[in-house]
């Protein structure tokens, strides 16, 4: 039963509340009273406990004040969860910023940001200053000084100056013993830092480092795989100021970390530093947006180079931390490219007998004789209802909109192909690059066994390492090691005496924005686990020598690639050069959504088209009334981008508000477009 209040607080008794509900026409704010005996724990930021529409619900206190706007009678808050101010000011100020970008509804955000309450975890002791959890001694930065401007950058941010920077770590490099340095300079000189990466690999490597600079209780980790009051405790300990060298995955950029000085985010390409709960936000975006709102030193850092951070680079944004072309050649290894056409490989004798072309062959037989592991990186397999030239296997774009052309999903039927962005139809396909009519269905991923290297090499031990089965490390013997993308296992006390980048056509070719982009960054990261050049370390690329992405590979220049891609995205006007929208939805809701949104000018609707495959609509509806799920793309001028994420939040509000309950997704701006 509610509680009989005893009167409201003296001293600004209304409390401006958000229901964390997930509801978009309620996410707004409402006014509560506060009683006296709440109103010293009721502050902005606390959690509370309301009764809304007959339920108890989770709210968040926005603000405080002495009236209210409401005519009506006011209900008193419930009662107070907890007197921890779980959200500071400026984690409600990015949030409030976030919503608007992605369309979203701020308690979802919330409910990604902060981690859900444990009592006991309040128990334990999160006060105790940071300078007393262990010893930290001064750290090496020499690391950085290999870098153009890394001295005067280092200098910036241990002097609590605002400094972006896009950092091309260096062939060779141990990004995680750099990036520990310098935290551990700024920490023992009195600030925060953050330090974001996609997996509990990659956090694992960074504590590591870390652990080797300060105490191992100075380093709070925060990932999923922590069990909830093991979360909870050490997002209060960052919050209370004890946690001042934060690192973490995902949902870690949001820590509030005091006095934060530093953040750097690795490998921002990667899929896993996307939320796969609505709103999708990247934590990119989040990082971006508390460097410009707290006034933030920002690293993004990488082997290879995104298109979305090239775009700050040019736009002035952040500037560039790249190693001298002398640098580059002493530490990276010799990388050269072997063609990958078919005819090439069956002249090939050791083609025939191992699939792999002889400079390959060659490569990795001299890096066993000197008693060093062999990589090879293969894709993942899979199949894709994508087209590409059946001569040159160039990807089949639609001649309106540049989008992938597919076949539909009943591939039974003589449909011809159609666009899977604007859904037009293209009977009369011509290649750009070579001409060719023929189309080609394109399988994302073909495997070379280890049985099939085994025998090519039959005295040398075959290991794998992908999906269920990564290997962190092996050691330094001669060995035949076999790695998806991301899956590659570093090398006990050195690395791989060569590395052979195999079947690159089905990263290359697959049917999505950003394949040349992620094939890339994954020879990239091939490439840095090998011996540099003197040590005799080799690379071998088996793809076509011309292709821009190769030659930029054999440059080791990211930064270039980077440019070339942006360009490119400019001319076809694909993201991040423009702001993009995904609605998906059954038809009947589409329809119904898009007369009610009313969108900003100069914004373009393609579609719609039937879902790519694998991206299935949540819910159940009656497709024979309500139609299959469709996708609709919207395509906006990057400044109108906020003014687009405002409408889509008004569409979704009035859908509500009519009673539209078919199911709805919207994405902006998501990673993958297909």
């Amino acid at each position: 039963m509610p509680r009989t209040p005893s009167s409201p607080a003296a001293q600004a008794p209304v409390a401006r509340l958000l229901p964390l509900l997930g509801l978009a026409h309620l996410d707004r704010p409402f006014d509560y009273l506060v009683t006296e005996a709440d109103s010293a724990a009721a502050q902005p930021g606390v959690r509370v406990r309301i009764r809304f529409a007959g339920r108890l619900v989770d709210a968040i206190v926005l603000s405080r004040h002495a009236t209210s706007e409401h005519d009506g009678e006011l209900r008193y808050i419930e009662r107070v969860i907890s007197p921890e101010v779980v959200a500071p000011a400026r984690t409600r100020r990015l949030i409030d910023a976030l919503a608007e970008r992605y369309a979203g509804i701020r308690s979802d955000i919330y409910r990604s940001a902060i981690p859900a309450r444990h009592a006991k975890a309040e128990e334990t002791d999160t006060t105790t200053p940071w300078e007393e959890l262990g010893e930290a001694g001064e750290p090496d930065l020499s690391a950085w000084t290999a870098y153009g401007y890394g001295q005067s950058f280092v200098d910036a941010v241990v002097d609590g100056k605002l400094a972006r920077a896009a950092w091309q770590v260096a062939p060779g490099e141990k990004w995680e013993e750099a990036v520990a340095a310098l935290a551990a300079k700024v920490v023992v000189d009195g600030g925060g830092v953050l330090v974001v990466v996609p997996d509990q690999r990659d956090v694992d490597k960074c504590e590591a480092a870390l652990r080797e600079l300060v105490g191992p209780r100075q380093v709070t980790t925060l990932t999923a795989a922590q069990g909830p009051q093991a979360r909870y405790s050490r997002y209060l300990s960052v919050l209370h100021g004890q946690g001042r060298l934060v690192v973490g995955t995902r949902s870690a950029a949001f820590a509030p970390v005091q006095d934060l000085r530093l953040m750097v985010l690795m490998h921002d390409g990667e899929e896993s530093l996307v939320d796969p709960r609505a709103p999708y936000v990247h934590a990119r975006e989040v990082l971006t947006s508390r460097s410009a709102i707290e006034g933030v030193s920002l690293i993004i850092g990488g082997y290879a180079r995104t298109a979305e951070t090239q775009l700050l680079v040019e736009s002035g944004w952040m500037h560039e931390l790249v190693a001298p072309r002398e640098v580059l050649r002493q530490r990276g290894p010799h990388i050269r490219a072997a063609g990958d056409s078919d005819a090439a490989l069956e002249r090939d004798p050791r083609a025939r007998e191992a699939r792999l072309p002889s400079v390959a062959f060659q490569a990795a037989a001299r890096a066993l004789e000197r008693g060093a592991p062999v990589l090879f990186q293969v894709p993942r397999t899979g199949y894709i209802r994508s087209l590409a030239c059946g001569r040159c296997r160039a990807p089949a774009r639609c001649r309106w909109c540049n989008g992938p052309l597919g076949l539909p999903a009943d591939i039974s039927t003589a449909a011809a192909p159609a666009c899977r962005w604007c859904g037009r139809v293209d009977t009369a396909h011509v290649c750009p690059e070579c001409g060719s009519r023929a189309l080609r269905a394109v399988v994302v991923g073909t495997e070379r066994t280890a049985e099939e290297l085994g025998r090519a090499f039959p005295r040398t031990r075959v290991r794998t390492s992908w999906g269920e089965r990564i290997l962190d490390s092996v050691p330094r013997e001669p060995a035949l090691v076999v790695a998806t993308p991301g899956a590659e296992p570093a090398v006990e006390g050195g690395g791989y005496g060569a590395a052979a980048l195999l079947d690159t056509w089905a990263l290359l070719r697959r049917p999505d924005l950003r394949a040349v982009e992620d094939a890339f960054a994954a020879w990239m990261v091939a490439a840095t686990l090998v011996e540099p050049r003197e040590a005799g370390g080799e690379v071998v690329v088996v793809a076509e020598p011309t292709l821009p992405a190769v030659q930029h590979l054999i440059r080791w220049d990211a930064a270039g690639f980077a440019a070339l891609e942006l360009e490119q995205r400019r001319e076809a006007r694909f993201p991040p050069a423009v702001h993009v929208a995904l609605i998906d939805a059954p038809r009947a809701a589409l329809d119904d959504f898009f007369a009610h949104t009313e969108l900003p000018a100069h914004t373009e609707k393609l579609g719609p088209v039937d879902l790519p495959a694998g991206a299935g609509l949540p819910g159940q509806w009656n497709e024979a009334e309500f139609g299959p799920a469709q996708r609709m793309l919207v395509r906006s001028p990057l400044a109108g981008r906020a003014e687009l994420g405002r409408a889509l939040r008004a569409g979704a509000v009035s859908r509500v508000t009519r009673k539209q309950d078919l199911p709805l997704r919207v994405q902006v701006d998501p990673i993958n477009i297909g």
